[in-house]
């Protein structure tokens, strides 16, 4: 048997290291082998359902691209797939797997360590041209899989292309610096030309891009990075394209505004495959908001086949246009009575609720009297003490923002809401309880605030109405993860706030089925005195 027949011998007996490989951070996470196979699956399909039946692995003049290659996963089982597809094609193994090596798979590293990384899961050798590479054509130890450091542009403090911060990342040649090659370039396709081909144009791009970088924007924050990927591929025009990304681009996350419109509104995105539950594909790495891939198809815009996986189980494909509403909503059966709340044509409950640090002060403000009665020039304040609710009393002279709303009833939104419930469970509570705020009263940054209110009644049947589970669900809908701000209150609409509201209410008036009802409460958990 010869080296190359025995490598690919030994490949069905060996264990798969890259089932157990451990991820270096949450930024750039490892794509396990059954997921990633699963993507390509639904690559094969694709193209099959556009070239007539047509075997996507046996094609030998089909281009392959991960521009992110991390453990070298997606090259190495399009490798596979081609060496079993193009037996006929090409009957000697050592000419085939030479073919799809040097003329068929290409990918990026996006650092040192996993370039090496992949050249051995895909050349069986860090080296591409070393002894044990299972490649006999290369002249260069990185082949088809390229990685060269490259630097970050600063301007005042950050990175034109990425936002990076210098204070981060600019810190010497000994550590990596995360520039990643793929989206430091303003002309992709001539960047491409120069690492791989003037001539080169790839028919498939796909793989996991890094999610995030630390410190984007000039901050010391996470930002998202992964729509910048995104987009550099669409810019190189493959026939398919397929990642796997974060999920909470649908309704949120820190500057994607402009890549959801975008994207949403983009025919080509053919096929959506969305995870509620990250641990369901990235056992080991928690993601909130879930995650998902998608297939984009340059020849065939239409419809999206959408599927959704909620506890372990998909619901769909259903065709759906992504574009129906300004953001994704991921449950079909969502969409379903969202429809019906906005045949009502009712105002907004957003435009009773105020932005972010309503009164100016802080979450950790601490200038104030803990459980005191206020004095002469004070006022009272709503509080969290770590995940504990707290009175006080402080000064009113210190309040200079949206001073109208001291001296009348209103209610307090909590901002943080439930974010684990629905990973344990499958059911969230989605929103805190709402506190009754008295005239007199403000808050921190830990709240919101609605109002104003013309009375206690008012505030009472307000509270009344956010404990029910159908407000909550339409919070839910707008909500990628735990925060729960302004705009997430869109699709809640206004009542009459002239009685204590109840779900049979609400379910009555807007023609809630009872399968509907019942899905509702299968989402969202019932709000008790003693939830905060």
């Amino acid at each position: 048997m010869s080296e190359t027949q025995s490598s690919f011998a030994l490949r069905g007996r060996n264990p798969d290291v890259l089932t157990c490989i451990a991820n270096l951070s949450n930024d750039e996470v490892f794509t396990p082998p059954e997921f990633a196979n699963r993507m390509l699956d639904t690559l094969a399909e694709a193209w099959a359902a556009d070239h007539g039946g047509a075997n996507l692995w046996a094609d030998k003049t089909v281009k392959f691209l991960d521009p992110f290659t991390k453990s070298g996963i997606f090259l190495r089982e399009i490798t596979n797939r081609l060496t079993k597809g193009l037996q006929n094609e090409i009957p000697d193994l050592g000419e085939r797997v030479d073919h799809i090596l040097a003329e068929q798979v290409f990918g990026i590293g996006i650092t040192n360590l996993t370039s090496l990384l992949a050249r051995r899961s895909v050349y069986c050798s860090k080296h591409a041209n070393g002894k044990h590479s299972i490649a006999r054509g290369f002249a260069s130890e990185a082949g088809n899989i390229w990685f060269e450091r490259t630097e970050h542009t600063w301007v005042d403090g950050t990175c034109t292309y990425c936002g990076a911060s210098q204070q981060t990342f600019d810190r010497g040649e000994t550590l990596e610096t995360h520039a990643y090659a793929f989206i430091h370039t303003d002309d992709i396709k001539t960047r491409i030309a120069e690492l791989f081909g003037g001539d080169m144009q790839f028919d498939v791009i796909i793989g996991n891009p890094p999610y995030q970088i630390t410190g984007g924007g000039g901050g010391t924050n996470d930002s998202p990075i992964y729509d910048l990927f995104v987009r550099q591929a669409m810019k190189l025009e493959p026939r398919l394209l397929s990642m796997v990304i974060p999920s909470r681009w649908m309704a949120g996350g820190r500057g994607l505004g402009e890549f959801r419109a975008e994207f949403l509104s983009d025919r080509r995105v053919r096929t959506m495959v969305d995870y509620e539950n990250a641990k369901d594909v990235f056992p080991t790495v928690g993601i909130g908001g879930g995650i998902c891939y998608f297939l984009w198809d340059r020849e065939h815009p239409g419809l999206c086949e959408c599927v959704y996986h909620r506890n372990g189980a998909p619901i769909g494909p259903y065709p759906r246009a992504l574009d129906e509403f300004d953001v994704f909503v991921r449950d079909k059966r969502s969409v379903d009575i969202l429809h019906k709340i906005v045949a009502a044509n009712e105002r907004p409950f957003e435009e009773l609720v105020s932005g972010d640090t309503p009164f100016g002060l802080a979450t950790n403000f601490s200038d104030y009297e803990r459980e005191v009665v206020p004095k002469d020039g004070q006022i009272i304040l709503y509080a969290n003490v770590g995940t504990t609710r707290v009175r006080g009393a402080m000064a009113r002279k210190t309040i200079n923002k949206n001073s109208h709303l001291i001296d009348v009833w209103k209610l307090f939104l909590p901002v943080a809401g439930s974010g684990r419930e629905r990973e344990r469970s499958g059911v969230d509570l989605v929103l805190g309880p709402p506190i009754v705020g008295e005239p007199g009263s403000v808050c921190t940054q830990t709240y919101l605030v609605s109002g104003p209110l013309d009375s206690k009644v008012e505030a009472q049947s307000v509270a009344s109405y956010l404990r029910t589970r159908l407000a909550r669900f339409l919070i839910s809908i707008r909500k990628p993860a735990q925060h729960v701000f302004r705009g997430m209150y869109r699709w809640v609409p206004v009542q009459s706030w002239d009685r204590t509201w109840t779900d049979a209410d609400l379910y009555k008036k807007y023609g809630i089925t009872k399968d509907e009802q019942a899905f509702i409460e299968s989402m969202i958990r019932p709000m008790g005195e003693t939830d905060d």
